[in-house]
C-alpha cells in the first residue's frame, strides 16, 4: 500500500485496521472489541483479549524456530565484555527469573521496581516481570536516591531489582548505597531487594530483605506466562512534569504490543533475523519500545550497548558496533551525533569501517537540527529520518514509514503523521490553522494503540495534563506546523517559543541557524527577559574540537545569521561560547533550566541531569557578561 493509503485506512477504519494488526501476534483469546471504553470513558483497544507480552516476545519466537537465532547482542566496552544470547537461552533465563519473583511473592498486579545498568540482566528482570503479570517500573541507573525514593512511594512496588554498580567512563557508581537511602527516605518498604553482584563492585546485602541475584535464580524453576487482558498495565514509565513530581506513564499490554510489532516494520524495515539498534538506555522509553520489546515482538537481534558514542573509546564506537553485528538500522538521539561530530568533525572514524549492512538511520527525542542531520547525511551516505514521539505514546506520532512507502525527507521535519494519528496544528483557541502556520501540535481522538490510557495513581493529572486543555485531543505540548505537502515540523516545546516586542518566535528555529555556522557543534537559545521587549534572546554556543576563533567575531557572525535568516526582529546580540551545556541523561538539553538561570529565577537541579558542574560555569559564564536578569 502507499501511505496515503495505509494512514487512511487507519484514520477511517481503525477498528479494522487495527484489528488486523493484531491478528499478526500470538494471542490466547483474540479481542472480539478492538476498540471499547474504560471506566473513566477513556478509549482502550482489545478490550477483552486475553494475552502475555512475554509470551509474545520469547516463546512465540521458540514456536516459530528461532531458538537458537540471537535475541540479544551485549556490547559493554567500559568493562571489556560481550554477550550473543540466542532466543532459547533468553527464555531460560527469563522463566527461571520470574520463578525467583513469584518467590518473593511477586503476582498478576503487583509492581516491581527495576534501577539498573545497561545490562542483559535489566532486559531479563523487565520480561519476568512481565511474564508475571506483574508491572514493572524501570529507574534510569544511577538516579539520585531522594528520586528513587519518590518513584518507590508512587508505585509502591512489592520488590526492587538493582545491581551492585553501574560502569562510566573511568568511573563506577555504586547503586546498592542508593537503594539503601531511597528506601530510608521512602514511605513505601518493598519486602525484598534482588542484587545481580557485578564483578567492579560488591554490594553489602542486608539480612532479611536482600537477596543475591544469582543465589536466586539457584532456588528457582522456570514458570510459565501468566495471561492477562489487553487492558492490564505492561509498566509505568515516569517522566518529567511541571509541578516537579514525576508523572508515572501508564502502558498496556495488548496495545504495546500490537503498535510495537506494527511500527517495527512500517517505520523501520525490520524483518525477522535482522539486527537492530536503539542507542539509548532501558531507563528511558526508547530503551523499552526498542531495546527490548519490539524488536523481540518482531523475531529481530537486538543490540543491548553499555557504552556512550564518544570516549568508549573514540567517536567511531558507533560505526564499530553497527558493523561488528550487522546492524540494519540504527536509532539514536541527535545529540549522540553531535557529541561525534564535535570529536570527529570530518567523519575520519567512519572510514575505517564496512557499514554495508546498514541501510537507514533514525533519530528522536529531541529536535533534528539541520546542520546535524546534513553532517550525518554527508558521512555516511544514508538516509537520516527524524521521527517524532513521546514518552506519553511510546512509538512515533510522525515518522517516515521505511518499511511501507518511503517519502523524500525535509530537514527539520518528522515527515508525515504515522498511520493512526489525526495530527492537527491548532491556535490557542483549538481552532487549526492553515499550513506553514505555527500553534500547537495536538492530536484528534482517539489516540492509537500504545498511548497512555491515564497516570498511575492520579488520573485528574492525565486528564488536566492532555486532554482539557483542547476538548476531543490530545494535547502534544510541542509546538510547531505543517507545510504545503502535510510534512510535520516540530519546533521545540510550546514553552520554548519566547515573545520578542509582540512577535512570537522559536528558539528551536534560531537554533537550527547557529548550528549551521562552520564552527558550531552544538546550541542553545534561550529567552531572558527584558523591561522594554518582554523577552530577548541569548545563544549558548558549543565549539566544534579543534575549531579557534574569536568570541567576538563569532558572536557578530552569529548575529549576522540571525538577522539574514530571521531578521531583525528576532533581536538576538548575544552568544556565548560555552564549554558544555547542561543536559539530561538522555541527551535533552535543560533549556527552562538555562532560562532560570538566566532571568535569576530560584530553580531545582533536576534528577535527570548528566553533568551537574555544568550549572555554575553557565552561571558564571552569565554573569561574567552580565546577561543574568535581577
Amino acid at each position: 500500500m502507499s501511505y496515503e493509503q495505509e494512514y487512511s485506512a487507519s484514520i477511517n477504519d481503525p477498528h479494522t485496521f487495527w484489528a488486523d494488526k493484531a491478528r499478526q501476534l500470538d494471542w490466547f483469546t483474540f479481542p472480539s472489541t478492538i476498540l471499547g471504553k474504560d471506566e473513566n470513558g477513556i478509549d482502550r483497544w482489545f478490550t477483552d483479549g486475553v494475552m502475555n507480552t512475554c509470551h509474545m516476545a520469547l516463546d512465540a519466537n521458540l514456536a516459530a524456530g528461532r531458538g537458537d537465532q540471537v535475541a540479544i547482542y551485549y556490547d559493554s566496552p567500559v568493562t571489556n565484555s560481550k554477550q550473543a544470547i540466542t532466543y532459547a537461552e533468553l527464555t531460560e533465563r527469563v522463566a527461571t527469573f520470574a520463578g525467583a519473583l513469584r518467590q518473593q511473592g511477586v503476582k498478576k498486579g503487583d509492581r516491581v521496581l527495576i534501577y539498573m545498568p545497561m545490562i542483559p540482566e535489566a532486559a531479563v528482570a523487565m520480561l519476568a516481570t512481565a511474564r508475571l503479570g506483574a508491572i514493572h517500573s524501570v529507574v534510569f541507573g544511577g538516579f539520585a536516591a531522594h528520586e528513587l525514593a519518590v518513584r518507590i512511594d508512587d508505585a509502591e512496588p512489592r520488590v526492587i531489582v538493582s545491581a551492585s554498580c553501574g560502569v562510566e567512563v573511568n568511573k563506577i557508581i555504586e547503586y546498592k548505597p542508593l537503594v539503601d537511602a531511597a528506601i530510608e527516605q521512602a514511605r513505601h518498604k518493598p519486602e525484598r531487594c534482588v542484587i545481580y553482584q557485578r564483578p567492579q563492585a560488591h554490594a553489602n546485602l542486608q539480612a532479611g530483605r536482600d537477596l543475591d541475584w544469582q543465589v536466586a535464580v539457584a532456588a528457582a524453576s522456570p514458570v510459565d506466562c501468566t495471561p492477562v487482558l489487553a487492558t492490564d498495565p505492561l509498566y509505568v514509565l515516569y517522566t518529567s512534569g511541571t509541578t516537579g513530581k514525576p508523572k508515572g506513564v501508564i502502558r498496556d499490554n495488548g496495545s504495546h504490543a500490537v503498535a510495537m510489532h506494527y511500527s517495527m516494520k512500517a517505520i523501520y524495515n525490520m524483518n525477522p533475523g535482522d539486527t537492530f539498534w536503539a542507542a539509548s538506555d532501558v531507563g528511558w522509553v526508547v530503551g523499552h519500545s526498542y531495546i527490548v520489546y519490539a524488536p523481540l515482538l518482531s523475531g529481530l537481534s537486538t543490540v543491548l550497548y553499555e557504552g556512550k558514542p564518544v570516549r568508549t573509546p573514540d567517536a567511531a564506537a558507533f560505526w564499530r558496533v553497527a558493523e561488528e553485528y550487522k546492524v540494519k538500522a540504527l536509532f539514536s538521539a541527535p545529540t549522540a551525533f553531535r557529541a561525534i561530530k564535535k570529536e570527529d568533525p570530518n567523519g575520519e572514524g567512519i572510514k575505517q569501517h564496512d557499514l554495508s549492512a546498514l541501510e537507514t538511520l533514525f533519530m528522536a527525542g529531541e529536535r533534528l537540527d539541520p546542520p546535524t542531520y546534513e553532517w550525518v547525511k554527508d558521512i555516511t551516505g544514508l538516509p537520516v529520518v527524524d521521527h517524532w514521539w513521546q514518552t506519553e505514546t511510546g512509538w512515533g506520532i510522525c515518522a517516515n514509514l521505511m518499511g511501507i512507502d518511503p517519502k523524500p525527507c525535509k530537514p527539520g521535519s518528522a515527515t508525515l503523521p504515522s498511520p493512526g494519528y489525526d495530527v492537527r496544528i491548532l491556535d490557542d483557541n483549538g481552532n487549526e490553522v492553515g499550513p506553514n502556520q505555527q500553534g500547537n501540535v495536538a492530536i484528534k481522538l482517539p489516540l492509537p494503540p500504545s498511548c497512555l490510557p491515564s497516570v498511575w495513581g492520579n488520573h485528574e493529572r492525565f486528564l488536566a495534563g492532555y486532554l482539557e486543555q483542547f476538548p476531543g485531543y490530545y494535547t502534544s505540548g510541542d509546538g510547531g506546523y505543517k507545510d504545503d505537502d502535510g510534512y510535520v515540523f516540530i519546533m521545540g516545546r510550546t514553552d520554548d517559543v519566547i515573545n520578542v516586542a509582540g512577535h512570537r518566535l522559536s528558539t528551536g528555529e534560531m537554533e537550527e541557524v547557529l548550528a549551521g555556522h562552520p564552527a558550531v557543534a552544538e546550541c542553545a537559545v534561550i529567552g531572558i527577559n527584558d523591561d522594554l521587549k518582554g523577552q530577548v534572546p541569548i545563544g549558548l554556543v558549543l565549539l566544534k574540537d579543534g575549531m579557534e576563533v574569536e568570541a567576538d567575531t563569532l558572536n557578530s557572525e552569529l548575529v549576522a545569521r540571525i538577522r539574514q535568516e530571521i531578521g531583525a526582529v528576532a533581536c538576538l546580540k548575544d552568544t556565548l561560547i560555552a564549554q558544555r551545556l547542561p543536559k539530561t541523561r538522555s541527551g535533552k538539553i535543560l533549556r527552562k533550566l538555562l532560562r532560570q538561570i538566566a532571568n535569576g529565577e530560584r530553580y531545582n537541579i533536576p534528577s535527570t541531569i548528566d553533568d551537574p558542574a555544568s550549572i555554575p560555569e553557565i552561571e558564571a559564564l552569565l554573569r561574567e557578561r552580565e546577561l543574568v536578569a535581577h
